[in-house]
């Protein structure tokens, strides 16, 4: 009885072990939504337009507690990885990494060197672009939203939502903040 008891309290770890996001050579979580690309901006953000999605630069670093926490509770929610999946294009920058990366402004530097130019400081950091980027920009510069750290699973989604309805162009109307509460308010409504 004893070992029967104790597989049915190993059952939620067990998924969650299943669910959760591959670490890569790099220390990194890998996921299916992710893009391996040469870290070049400009051609992934055009890479993005022509498959009709967003640009997304997710920052994250090896033993991140929070990215952990992101990749094994948030991202693997089966709303969340689909909009994703739907809707962005993710390429994923090392905080601490060695490899080239070409900023939209065309300067090459090594990941560690774009993650300090663009001012993170935290991880996981994401930046969100707009489709069209004027050539003396920097990735900081042509962010539109930045989601720095870890949210919540309605938080994320929401984030994602706003940026992909392109509400950021006119937040007089409801910035983020007004939109995430408005959206709070109606999940409570609906159940």
């Amino acid at each position: 009885m004893s070992r029967l008891f104790a597989m049915i309290l190993a059952l939620p770890f067990l998924a969650l072990s299943v669910s959760a996001a591959e670490i890569g050579d790099d220390g990194l979580h890998k996921t299916t939504w992710m893009r391996d690309t040469f870290k070049d901006l400009r051609e992934d953000l055009e890479e993005a337009n022509a498959e009709g999605k967003r640009l997304v630069v997710m920052i994250e670093q090896r033993g991140c507690i929070y990215c952990t926490k992101m990749h094994n509770e948030v991202y693997p929610r089966d709303e969340i990885a689909n909009y994703i999946t739907d809707n962005f294009f993710v390429v994923q920058i090392n905080l601490h990494g060695d490899l080239e990366v070409v900023d939209f402004d065309g300067e090459v530097l090594s990941e560690k060197q774009a993650a300090r130019k663009w001012g993170m400081l935290f991880t996981p950091s994401v930046m969100f672009f707009p489709q069209e980027v004027e050539a003396d920009l920097t990735a900081q510069q042509a962010t539109v939203a930045m989601m720095p750290g870890a949210f919540g699973a309605q938080t994320t989604l929401d984030m994602f939502t706003w940026v992909n309805e392109e509400r950021y162009l006119d937040t007089s109307q409801e910035d983020f903040q007004r939109y995430h509460a408005r959206k709070i308010q109606e999940r409570r409504e609906s159940n």
